[in-house]
């Protein structure tokens, strides 16, 4: 089973969104609750409302991993970036669930930069924006300076160190 599986963090997610639903999820291992597709769902319609329009609520597997694509899709559309997003097979087939777990912290952490939702929210605040602005005055004051990213290496030099291949001598 990839990825370590944290308990807490769980735990953490599963009372955020019961949070945000507002009512109680079944009992049972967060796979088990999730694997259908349909609390996640009626998460990403909470958060932001019509995100999807079709939920499959009893059906063949295919029906049922078909609510996780649209909740995937729905994420994203969200603002996730799609390498925060977990595998469909991840949820379905308890691949890796600790994935689903990040994805889902990651989106309670996304709802806070929509200043729309203004309900439960989950991690630490996201950082704002905070651009800076220079004059040319100050932008031209740092020119002269030797960057020491540049490789700045204070005289020293490879000289006298012979060839490719011979041993250092100290």
């Amino acid at each position: 089973m990839p990825g370590k599986r944290d308990k807490a963090l769980e735990e953490e997610v599963l009372n955020w969104i019961k949070d945000v639903l507002g009512e109680p999820l079944p009992p049972g291992q967060i796979e088990d609750i999730l694997r259908d597709g349909v609390v996640l769902c009626n998460l990403i319609n909470k958060l932001a409302p019509g995100s999807v329009k079709k939920i499959q609520a009893k059906g063949t597997n295919f029906q049922l991993m078909e609510n996780i694509q649209r909740f995937q899709s729905a994420i994203k559309n969200y603002g996730l970036p799609q390498e925060e997003i977990f595998q469909t097979a991840d949820l379905f087939e308890r691949r890796n669930i600790s994935q689903v777990v990040l994805s889902l912290y990651s989106l309670g952490r996304i709802a806070q930069k929509h200043p729309e939702w203004t309900g439960p929210t989950l991690g630490p605040k996201m950082a704002d924006k905070n651009e800076r602005t220079f004059t040319e005055e100050q932008l031209r004051a740092s020119e002269g300076q030797v960057n020491l990213q540049m490789g700045y290496n204070k005289g020293a030099s490879q000289s006298g160190h012979g060839g490719m291949g011979n041993t250092r001598h100290m």
